[in-house]
């Protein structure tokens, strides 16, 4: 059993804020942890929710055929991040919020989500955007078939260098730069033996 109290509220995350870092950074909802994974019947995730940008966002659109299924990560969110989490996810000027049922191991809950309110089909997310998106359902163990599926979705490079690193760089966290602080010579020599 999941339990919740007045001061929080499950939130099913199915795209980028599958991934904790991102969800967990202080502008979203630092207070979240995963409770589990499950699957939403009767709808099928997509990236053609519009985005300021052009490019493709997540969306979990409504199919009324119970044998589709949309994974996701349920997260109990404290309620004082609440107008943080739906500032970040564009509630009104691009997603709505819905009530939905999410069937784990542990029994059916319900959850609040955000689902897309402008659409196109044929939208493309961009890499970055793509790989939040593979990095949380492989953090949190949704099935191998769906990750496997989630890669076959066609991404897009983003051509805003800044925001494409400072996404980059939450996705791949803080890489030890010592590292790659060598000598000139060790560069030429490492280079010369290529």
């Amino acid at each position: 059993m999941i339990k919740t109290s007045t001061q929080t509220f499950l939130y099913f995350a199915y795209g980028a804020n599958m991934f904790s870092r991102r969800i967990q950074s202080p502008n979203i909802a630092p207070s979240a942890v995963a409770v589990d994974i499950g699957f939403v019947q009767g709808r099928r995730f997509t990236f053609g929710k519009v985005s300021r940008d052009g490019s493709g966002k997540c969306d979990i659109e409504i199919t009324n055929n119970s044998s589709n299924r949309a994974y996701g990560v349920l997260y109990r969110i404290n309620a004082k991040d609440r107008e943080n989490l739906n500032q970040a996810e564009g509630l009104g000027i691009g997603y709505g919020e819905t009530n939905i049922q999410v069937v784990t191991a542990k029994g059916t809950y319900t959850a609040m989500t955000y689902v897309g309110s402008y659409k196109e089909p044929m939208l493309r997310p961009y890499q970055w955007y793509k790989a939040f998106v593979l990095a949380g359902a492989i953090e949190h163990g949704l099935p191998t078939e769906y990750i496997e599926w989630l890669r076959t979705f066609e991404a897009q490079a983003d051509s805003n260098a800044d925001r494409r690193s400072e996404r980059e760089a939450l996705l791949f966290g803080d890489l030890p730069l010592t590292r790659f602080n060598v000598e000139g010579d060790t560069r030429q020599l490492a280079m010369n033996e290529a």
